[in-house]
């Protein structure tokens, strides 16, 4: 099949009701007895989750999951930004001018994800990650930092896959899918987190209630089924990880890199 027919199938799939009909089907008592496949296919260990694997109601609790206390603890140092998910890296790197540079090939502007935004001229020279969750991960998302929340907005939009195949050959899917942006403000500035829908995924929630003030590693948000996070940063105000690179995986609450108090 050719990536361009498979590019317009993706267009014609990419609806928001076609996810909202799987993931009304993820969340029925009936796709509870797709658990332990679901499991198998992608080796997730069920020994990490919170409760046992008979104990989830539907695909989509086992899928939203949390672990056993203590699997992800949050390092130490508190000078330090810690990943907000367990990811893969697909893009990383200096902010230029407005723009993030060749994720997959493709470039985007800080206006476009953060949707035209007033505070887009914070991070114009900043630094981003790009923080895909696969079907194996652990899909809960905590905050990278100590702070309060200053602004959040969901953006609607479509649901095209953020795998290698829909970052690299779908338009720009970072800046036109659905998209949950959380502006949290700390001791050296201020952080985006972006949350990014995917094909399939049924939404994006934050956790209820969602305090004002957030400590570092505490739940934010969670995907109902795969997407990506991509965290945005001020400029001159991080250093990252010199080990860090495309394609390294990442755990919730490991170092990312030191913050620069200005």
């Amino acid at each position: 099949m050719s990536k361009p027919f498979f590019r317009l199938l993706t267009e014609l799939s990419s609806r928001k009701w076609i996810s909202q009909l799987t993931g009304a089907f993820a969340k029925s008592k009936a796709s509870r007895l797709f658990i332990p496949y679901f499991a198998r296919t992608y080796g997730i260990r069920i020994e990490d989750a919170e409760k046992h694997i008979k104990d989830y109601a539907s695909l989509n609790d086992f899928f939203t999951r949390r672990l056993k206390t203590g699997l992800r603890p949050v390092d130490a140092d508190v000078t330090r930004l810690v990943s907000p998910v367990d990811a893969k890296i697909t893009g990383i790197g200096e902010i230029k001018d407005g723009l993030i540079l060749n994720v997959k090939g493709q470039d985007y502007t800080i206006d476009e994800l953060l949707n035209r935004s007033p505070r887009t001229v914070n991070y114009k020279n900043g630094f981003y990650f790009v923080l895909y969750l696969s079907p194996t991960d652990y899909h809960r998302i905590h905050s990278p930092v100590s702070g309060d929340v200053l602004e959040k907005e969901h953006v609607p939009g479509k649901v095209y896959p953020v795998n290698e195949f829909g970052l690299r050959h779908m338009r720009r899917v970072l800046s036109r899918n659905e998209r949950l942006i959380t502006f949290i403000g700390h001791e050296a500035g201020e952080v985006a987190v972006v949350k990014v829908g995917a094909l399939n995924v049924s939404s994006i929630k934050y956790v209820d209630p969602l305090p004002k003030h957030l400590e570092r590693g505490q739940e934010l948000a969670y995907f109902e089924f795969g997407s990506t996070v991509v965290l945005l940063l001020e400029e001159g105000m991080f250093k990252p990880r010199t080990d860090l690179e495309l394609d390294s995986k990442v755990k919730m609450g490991e170092s990312l890199g030191l913050f620069i108090h200005k």
